[in-house]
């Protein structure tokens, strides 16, 4: 990846800097061998850490509780800059690239990690996280494996999720319907349609334009379908009839069961209107659960959780990481490492549970987490098959046929950002009727095979 400069970025972090004060005293002497007594005093300079991260219910809990940490911490300043997930990765992408060194501690995901540690514009955080008290081997095994590179581990996980599918169960019951613990699409698709009317929609999917966003879920039904961004030889397939379908498919069921934008909608409006009762049915994270069950959730205990939908494959949920890193051009390095290892310790989950709510523990990162008597007790609705469908996802194999890279609802090279993003515009150009699914896929596929050609 070609280092771009980023003339919009904001000043760069505040720096640590440490004062030393000395003060000498000596005994007057006019002899060459005067003595000399020296006393010296550090002094901590206050030290400003800044973080990026995303606009989502679990980030926002660690802004809140960082004032705990803040107090056992005198003279540092935790500085949180939360953004919704496409300018957070934007933002984040520049200033790394670039080498602004705008943020001490950013917010990244299993995509970047691997990709920006063989870079060198990433902090190895081996040395930091291997005391007894931090437990690096308590972290789940697929999450650790996918945020390191060459054996050493470049981000920690504040997160970690796969997919599913979580439907309201008074809405679904009240229909006269049962959704199917491991259901197909072609059930997901029935079910949403027989419940949609004017005062309910049948299904929320992400619709805002991304390859973080709606093409998370996309790639994921792609995959079920049959079809993947590209075969074994780089060739790009976005224009296959598989992906064809899988995208048809999304638009059809968008139209017959969704709300009436759904280009607007990603996990925060989906997630917001779960909760009022306007959906019944919701494909996402499985991180969401817990914010479905938190004490000030209107649906708390109303909510059921399945398998995420398949077509051809025996599973179809993603596998991510939510995770914090350090820049290589922070010049905060201890006191971010500090700050990142007390966000992702078992100190934390246990601050969260006891401050906030157990369902509200950052889920998917700690195998400690699962084994916790009172979380197992909170999220017993949804912890048993977040972890199930954690551990049973293949990212190296996700769909019907192999594929050259790892990774599930992303290609891990780094042209897929930009591959990404523009061919989930021109899906959503299809959604939204300017365009023809086919003229779409079409145009995607010339994006698509460029990428694909420089990997040969």
């Amino acid at each position: 990846m070609r280092q771009r400069k980023a003339p919009w970025l904001g000043a760069a972090a505040a720096l640590f800097t440490a004062a030393l004060v000395s003060a000498s005293c000596g005994g007057g002497t006019d002899t060459a061998e005067e003595a000399e007594t020296t006393t010296t005093e550090t002094a901590a300079t206050p030290v400003t850490i800044t973080v990026a991260t995303v606009n989502n219910g679990q980030m926002k809990d660690m802004e809140q509780l960082t004032a705990e940490y803040e107090a056992q911490n005198p003279g540092v300043d935790v500085v949180f800059q939360i953004m919704e997930e496409g300018d957070l990765r934007s933002s984040v992408t520049a200033d790394i690239a670039s080498g602004a060194g705008q943020y001490d501690v950013v917010t990244i995901g299993s995509y970047e990690v691997p990709q920006w540690a063989a870079n060198g514009w990433l902090t190895d955080l081996t040395p930091y996280v291997g005391t007894p008290e931090y437990d690096v081997d308590d972290i789940i095994k697929p999450v650790r494996d996918a945020l390191s590179y060459e054996g050493q581990l470049y981000a920690v996980p504040f997160y970690g999720e796969s997919s599913i599918l979580m439907y309201n169960k008074e809405i679904i019951e009240a229909a006269g319907l049962t959704v199917p613990n491991k259901p197909t699409w072609q059930e997901v698709a029935e079910i949403a349609k027989k419940v949609k009317s004017d005062k309910v929609n049948g299904i929320c999917m992400r619709g805002k334009p991304g390859w973080g966003e709606s093409f998370a879920v996309l790639t994921t039904m792609v995959q079920t379908f049959g079809g993947n961004w590209y075969d074994m030889d780089w060739k790009a397939g976005v224009n296959s009839p598989e992906f064809t379908q899988a995208i048809t498919f999304y638009k059809d069921l968008l139209e017959t069961a969704g709300p009436k934008d759904p280009l607007s909608y990603s996990f925060n409006e989906c997630l917001n209107g779960m909760k009022n009762g306007d959906f019944a049915m919701w494909y996402d994270a499985t991180s969401l659960a817990g914010l479905l069950e938190s004490d000030d959730s209107p649906v708390k205990g109303k909510m059921g959780y399945v398998y995420a939908p398949v077509v051809k494959t025996k599973n179809s949920g993603w596998l991510w990481a939510w995770s914090l890193a350090i820049p290589k051009t922070t010049k905060n390095v201890d006191a971010a490492a500090d700050f990142i290892t007390w966000a992702t310790s078992k100190e934390y989950h246990q601050l969260v549970g006891e401050t906030l709510d157990w369902n509200r523990v950052p889920p998917g990162s700690r195998t400690s987490t699962f084994e916790n008597p009172n979380y197992k007790e909170a999220a017993a609705a949804y912890a048993p098959i977040t972890l199930e469908v954690m551990s049973s996802v293949n990212p190296n194999q996700p769909g019907v046929n192999p594929q050259p890279w790892v990774g599930i609802q992303y290609v891990s090279i780094p042209e897929f950002q930009d591959v990404g993003n523009q061919v989930a515009q021109l899906v959503a150009d299809a959604v939204a009727g300017r365009i023809t699914v086919k003229e779409a896929l079409d145009k995607g596929q010339e994006i698509a095979q460029k990428a694909g050609d420089a990997q040969k």
